[in-house]
C-alpha cells in the first residue's frame, strides 16, 4: 500500500508537475478523493520517505473544522432537547398541561433540563398551573440543522459567533487538519526502487553499480545524543544542604527505618497519647503487622511513669497510659522518632551501658560547638543531622504531599541556651542564602522553649515559615538518662519548599509525582547556595 501511494504521488507530478491540494488525490482501492483526516496521515508517510530520497519536496497546509459530540450527533439525529420538550407538551386547551416530573420520565432528565428553558427562551412553550402547555403551533429546530451543517461541512454559514456558542455548550468540538502542496525534488524520478545503501561484490562482480542508484551519506550528521544519568532537582538541594551540616561538624544520622512504633515517634518524645497528630486522619497506621516489638523495658516503664503521673519535675498528661497506642506501627511522621532513638543510645554512658556501635561510630566524626566539662558521669555531646523520607495522611495539593523530605538537626551539650540556638540557626541559614530571619515562640509537645522560623521572601515581597525549632524538654531527655545539665537543641525544615524556591515552582506536584518530566529532570541546572 505504501509504495502504490508513492507510485501515485510520482506519477501525478510527472503529468502535472505539482500536487497543489493532496486532498484531491484518490487512493488505490478508493473511489473518493483523499479528503478525511486518517487519509492525509497515510498520504504524509509516503511524502516523508519521498522526502528522505530528494525526490519531491511538500509544504503543509493546516485547516480547522468541527465535528460533533456525542451529545450533538443526537441532536442531528433526533432533534435539540429544546425540540423534544416542544414536541412532548400538549397544545394549549387540547389537554392536561404535563409536569416537568413527567416531562422527564417522557425524554430524559437531561434532555428535559436543558429543553425546557431554551423552549421558554423562544417562547415555544408557558407554564399554565403546575404544568407546561404549547404556546407554538410549529417550531424551526435550528439547533439540529446547524448541527447537520456542520456534519456536513465541518463549519457554519452563520460564522465563527455561532460555532463559539455550540462549543460552549459543547455540541461541537474543534478538530485540526492538514494536507499537502507537493514539488519535484533534485532527485525526482517515477521510479520508487530504493537506492542502494552499501557496494557489494556481487555488484562489482556484475557491473551492476554502474546503474545503480546509491544513498547519499551525510557527513555532516551529528548522530542521535547519548544520554546520561541526571540528578533529581530534590537530591541536588538534598547534597548542597548535607555538605553545610558537614562543613559544621555534624555527622550523619541512620534513618532508614520508615516504619516505626507510636512509642518512638511520639511517646519517646512527650507526645500525649490524646494528641491529635495520633489519630489515623493524620498518620498512616499498618495494618499487618499492626503492632511492634517490645522497646526497651526499662526506659519504656520510665516515659509510661512520666505521662502518667509525672516526673523529672513534670506534672505529666495525668491521663490513663495504652500500651496498645504506644506499640502500633506506624509510617513514621516525622524524622525525630529516629533521633529520640539515637539520643536514647547516646545516654547510654549515662545510664552506666555500655556504647551502642553506632554511636560508636558517630563519635567519631562528630562534635559540638563549645567545650563539654567532663564530669564523669559518661556524657559525650553530639551534632547529629538527618535528611529522609517522612509520612502524613494529608490531603495533596499544590503545596502538600502524602510523602515529603524533613531535613533535621541535634546538638547535644551542656548548658545550652536559646541564645546558643537561635545563633545556629542565623549561622545554618546564612550558609543556604538565608539572612533576614525572624523568630516566633510557638509550642511543641517536646520542645520548650519552641520557635517558629520566618525569613523574608524577596520575590513574593512578605514573611514566609522555612523552619521549626526549640529545646528538647526535661520530661524526653531526662528519662533517657541525661545529666539535668544536658541540653539539647533541635530544629527542622522541608526538602522541598527550599527546592521550590530555587527552581522557581509554584506546585509541588510537578516537583514529586507524575507530572515531573524527565526532560525537566535532565535540564534543571545545578543549584548552590
Amino acid at each position: 500500500m505504501a509504495e502504490a501511494i508513492q507510485q501515485l504521488i510520482l506519477d501525478t507530478l510527472d503529468k502535472q508537475g505539482t500536487i497543489k491540494d493532496t486532498r484531491t488525490l484518490v487512493l488505490p482501492g478508493q473511489s473518493d478523493p483523499a479528503a478525511t483526516h486518517d487519509a492525509q496521515i497515510i498520504i504524509l508517510g509516503a511524502l516523508n520517505s519521498l522526502s528522505s530520497r530528494e525526490m519531491i519536496t511538500y509544504t503543509t497546509q493546516e485547516t480547522l473544522s468541527h465535528v460533533l459530540t456525542p451529545e450533538g450527533a443526537s441532536i442531528a439525529l433526533n432533534g435539540s432537547h429544546e425540540a423534544l420538550v416542544w414536541a412532548a407538551v400538549p397544545a394549549k386547551g387540547e389537554g392536561e398541561p404535563i409536569t416537568p416530573k413527567q416531562l422527564e420520565e417522557k425524554i430524559g432528565g437531561e434532555a428535559a433540563k436543558v429543553g425546557q428553558g431554551r423552549a421558554f427562551k423562544n417562547k415555544w412553550i408557558a407554564k399554565e398551573g403546575n404544568g407546561l402547555v404549547k404556546l407554538a403551533s410549529s417550531i424551526d429546530d435550528a439547533t439540529q440543522k446547524e448541527m447537520r451543517e456542520v456534519d456536513s461541512t465541518g463549519t457554519l454559514k452563520a460564522g465563527e459567533k455561532a460555532l463559539a456558542e455550540l462549543r460552549k455548550r459543547k455540541l461541537i468540538t474543534q478538530k485540526k487538519g492538514q494536507w499537502f502542496t507537493v514539488h519535484k525534488g533534485p532527485s525526482f524520478s517515477t521510479s520508487t526502487a530504493k537506492p542502494e545503501t552499501d557496494l557489494t561484490t556481487d555488484m562489482l562482480t556484475s557491473g551492476a553499480w554502474k546503474t545503480s542508484t546509491f544513498k547519499k551519506y551525510n557527513f555532516e550528521a551529528e548522530g542521535v545524543p547519548t544520554s546520561g544519568g541526571a540528578l533529581h532537582p530534590l537530591l541536588k538541594v538534598r547534597e548542597e544542604i548535607r555538605n553545610i551540616f558537614l562543613e559544621m561538624g555534624f555527622a550523619e544520622m541512620p534513618t532508614s527505618s520508615f516504619v516505626e512504633s507510636g512509642f518512638w515517634c511520639f511517646d519517646s518524645l512527650f507526645v500525649p497519647q490524646q494528641h491529635p497528630a495520633r489519630e489515623v486522619q493524620d498518620t498512616f497506621y499498618l495494618s499487618d503487622p499492626s503492632t511492634s516489638l517490645d522497646p526497651p523495658k526499662k526506659y519504656y516503664e520510665t516515659v509510661s511513669k512520666v505521662h502518667e503521673h509525672g516526673g523529672f519535675g513534670s506534672t505529666g498528661y495525668r491521663a490513663p497510659w495504652s500500651d496498645a497506642e504506644s506499640r502500633k506501627l506506624l509510617l513514621r511522621t516525622h524524622t525525630t522518632a529516629s533521633s529520640a532513638a539515637m539520643l536514647w543510645k547516646l545516654a547510654a554512658r549515662c545510664r552506666g551501658e555500655k556504647d551502642d556501635p553506632e554511636v560508636e561510630a558517630l563519635a567519631a566524626h562528630t562534635g559540638t560547638t563549645r567545650s563539654s566539662k567532663d564530669t564523669g558521669d559518661g556524657f559525650r555531646p553530639a551534632k547529629l543531622f538527618s535528611i529522609d523520607r517522612v509520612f502524613r495522611n494529608e490531603t495533596m495539593d499544590a503545596t502538600h504531599l502524602a510523602e515529603f523530605h524533613q531535613v533535621e538537626g541535634v546538638v547535644a551539650d551542656r548548658d545550652l541556651t536559646l541564645a546558643d540556638l537561635i545563633g545556629f540557626m542565623k549561622v545554618f541559614f546564612k550558609k543556604m542564602g538565608i539572612e533576614n530571619l525572624r523568630f516566633k515562640p510557638a509550642y511543641n509537645p517536646y520542645t520548650e522553649p519552641s520557635l517558629e522560623i520566618f525569613a523574608f521572601h524577596p520575590q513574593l515581597h512578605k514573611w514566609v515559615e522555612v523552619g521549626n525549632s526549640g529545646m528538647f524538654r526535661p520530661e524526653m531527655l531526662e528519662p533517657m538518662g541525661f545529666p539535668k545539665d544536658v541540653h539539647v537543641h533541635g530544629w527542622g525544615i522541608s526538602l522541598e519548599r527550599p527546592t521550590m524556591i530555587r527552581y522557581g515552582i509554584n506546585n509541588i506536584r510537578t516537583l514529586v509525582g507524575h507530572k515531573n518530566s524527565i526532560e525537566s529532570v535532565e535540564k534543571s541546572p545545578a543549584v548552590r547556595f
